[in-house]
């Protein structure tokens, strides 16, 4: 009974899983409005009944991947913060740590830069450890550097942490002739220059 019941989870997360990566690769090839659910239950190999045990519509799985980049995320944030480093240090690896995963899921940029403006995180997530937004995160680094006296603090830490979620954006629409890192590393050493407290 017992090998029953492991059998159908693992069909079951099998079936999901094989759904998640069709989605990722049409997303990419085709992106994520040229994409029909029809299309990624083909490239899945799945009936197109199947997507719905799994997901309600094209935008969950969009929620979904932003969910589990947030999780990574803030992850790879609380390992930072055991760290022993200078806010500006964690700051700016956090900064291209996010850069570097949504460079890799453009496709997941658009719903990103918009749960940033709202600054909540996706209802899809689970874990309560999880639902730090990404706002929050560049919040408290910027926060705490403040109260160290590494960052200067006659500017808001809120408005420090729209400026970076601006070069996201900035960064999306940019007809310029470099990556997408190389744009966002540019702007990050210019926000830094000005952010960075001057020593008396």
């Amino acid at each position: 009974m017992v090998d029953s019941i492991n059998r159908r989870e693992r069909k079951k997360l099998n079936s999901k899983n094989a759904i998640l990566e069709a989605a990722v690769k049409l997303f990419i090839q085709k992106g994520y409005k040229e994409t029909a659910i029809a299309e990624i239950m083909n490239e899945a190999d799945l009936g197109i009944g199947t997507f719905y045990n799994y997901f309600q519509s094209k935008e969950e799985i969009l929620k979904y991947f932003l969910a589990e980049i947030i999780s990574e995320t803030n992850q790879h944030f609380l390992s930072l913060m055991k760290e022993s480093k200078p806010a500006s240090a964690i700051l700016t690896e956090m900064f291209l740590f996010t850069g570097r995963i949504l460079d890799e899921n453009r496709f997941v940029l658009p719903l990103f830069l918009s749960m940033a403006n709202k600054g909540a995180a996706p209802k899809v997530l689970t874990h309560p450890a999880d639902g730090s937004t990404f706002k929050g995160i560049f919040s408290s680094i910027i926060k705490k550097g403040q109260e160290k006296g590494e960052f200067r603090d006659d500017i808001p830490a809120e408005v420090i942490t729209e400026m970076f979620h601006s070069i996201f954006q900035a960064a999306s629409f940019s007809s310029l002739d470099i990556t997408f890192m190389q744009n966002i590393e540019y702007k990050l050493q210019l926000i830094l220059a000005g952010l960075v407290a001057q020593q008396r």
